[in-house]
């Protein structure tokens, strides 16, 4: 099944292989996109689905150096030059639309200001990316710092948010992606909003699940407006404590979230699991539930092999698969995959900024037997 077509809404997928965000940290002066990453995305179109690297939708919501925006005319232009490069190989792109939230830096954000979450909470540990030098993503030289203690919202700026989004939405469908994905996974923004344990408010967006809920349901329902359902993902992590975030009763808040997405009419749900070493496993059971109360798309993501894909997708858990890391040093991975073939092995070391290396000049099938 993994390799068989799917219809995503108005969408034909080749198969059900998804490329998830991945964060590169390539990005040229005013976090514009480049033809590097033109070529680094046009490269791995053979995927079903790729979702594109989180892409901040204001300057606000930036969190890491180098990282791309979807917020001034420049910045739409330099998308535009990636999904007509993906579109030409055959491939499908949605942008996924980030804000950061509280996981950011002062150095990062306008005017040196605090970043903004749900509560002036700051999560120890938590690491951001910044530029000490100023010398640009082609150096590769950045510096992991403890996050900036952030200021709560008020509740009369929220709405400002809300519309961001929708701005993004309109900016990223300006810029030819097919779609957007909304990231409310990994303990940034709408996450702070949805764990019990990130949301100290008092307020209508905090205590009672449901005002926990209300702004990921005020985002979603705007940029369904924009966008239409059909085009819209949202991605969660709903069992895992990522970036300081955790819920007190996670499987009951996420089932919540589900029914709230379902209700909204989104096209998909993109589900990280967890994907570390000895990482729990994520229980049958609530798999199961989601597929019960959530009806459209349902992707997961999450070390998987071709034979987890499989069943999960022979069970009915899942409709697509995404796999992530695999892709940053395989752009032919589809084709490997259905061969059986060896995976190249990435280059941690390149992960995040440089130039070409580690990026774009990771080799396909052919090029190996040549």
């Amino acid at each position: 099944m993994l390799f068989s077509p799917y219809s995503l809404g108005p969408l034909r997928l080749a198969n059900r292989i998804v490329m998830p965000p991945m964060t590169r940290s390539r990005a040229a002066e005013g976090n514009v996109a480049t033809a590097a990453m033109a070529t680094y995305y046009a490269q791995r179109a053979s995927a079903g689905l790729i979702v594109s690297e989180g892409t901040q939708i204001s300057p606000q919501g930036q969190g890491y150096a180098w990282t791309p925006g979807i917020h001034s005319p420049a910045q739409i232009e330099g998308w535009r030059a990636v999904t007509d490069a993906v579109h030409a190989a055959g491939g499908r792109i949605f942008a996924q639309l980030w804000h950061v939230g509280r996981v950011s830096h002062v150095a990062l954000q306008p005017d040196n200001a605090a970043p903004v979450s749900s509560s002036a909470l700051q999560a120890e540990g938590v690491k951001v990316f910044v530029d000490p030098t100023g010398a640009g993503p082609q150096s590769g030289v950045g510096e992991m710092i403890q996050h900036s203690m952030p200021r709560a919202l008020s509740e009369g700026e929220i709405p400002g948010i809300v519309a961001e989004y929708a701005q993004a939405t309109r900016n990223a469908l300006a810029a030819g992606f097919d779609g957007v994905e909304l990231h409310g996974a990994n303990g940034y923004l709408i996450n702070q909003f949805i764990d019990s344990q990130a949301n100290q408010r008092t307020d209508g967006y905090g205590g009672a699940l449901a005002n926990r809920l209300r702004f990921l349901r005020e985002v979603v329902a705007a940029v369904v407006e924009v966008a239409g359902g059909e085009r819209v993902g949202v991605r969660l992590a709903p069992l895992t404590t990522l970036q300081g975030a955790v819920d007190d009763t996670p499987q009951a808040t996420y089932l919540a979230a589900a029914h709230v997405l379902d209700q909204l009419g989104v096209g998909y749900l993109h589900i990280a699991e967890a994907d570390w070493e000895d990482a729990p496993v994520m229980p049958v059971a609530f798999k199961e539930a989601l597929r019960i109360i959530y009806r459209g798309t349902l992707i997961y993501a999450g070390k998987y092999t071709v034979a987890r894909a499989e069943e999960a997708l022979e069970k009915g858990w899942a409709d697509l698969i995404g796999f992530g890391r695999p892709f940053i040093a395989n752009p032919d991975l589809p084709q490997r995959l259905q061969a059986g073939a060896a995976l190249n092995e990435p280059d941690r070391a390149t992960y995040f900024g440089g130039g070409a290396e580690g990026f774009i000049d990771y080799p396909v099938l052919e090029t190996e037997e040549a």
